[in-house]
């Protein structure tokens, strides 16, 4: 298996709060849902944000795929990006220390 990241952005529209509807949080709610099967079947390895709420902030997902095109097809799974909400940047990742 290999590692892989990607990250994410919101897309400008939705950096405004306003924008957001009952639609959006769904779309945020099966986000995180999905991402928290993964980690708890292990092929996620850690998913987070940075706390900016402007056009600097961003997520990652650090995972395991046969491929990168496993991979790929992992990231555009994703409810945020594959429903519009956010962009992903797929790179070849490689964990070197972790935390116990």
């Amino acid at each position: 298996m290999e590692q892989y990241l990607y990250q994410l952005k919101l897309k400008p529209h939705y950096l405004i709060n306003e924008n957001w509807t009952e639609k959006e949080e769904g779309i945020i709610s099966r986000h995180f849902q999905q991402l928290k099967k993964f980690t708890e079947e292990g092929k996620v390895i850690l998913a987070g944000r940075t706390l900016n709420e402007d056009e600097s902030g961003f997520g990652i997902v650090i995972f395991e795929a046969e491929s990168e095109t496993e991979a790929n097809e992992f990231m555009v799974s994703d409810p945020a990006i594959r429903e519009g909400m956010m962009e992903g940047t797929l790179f070849p990742y490689r964990v070197a220390l972790m935390r116990k």
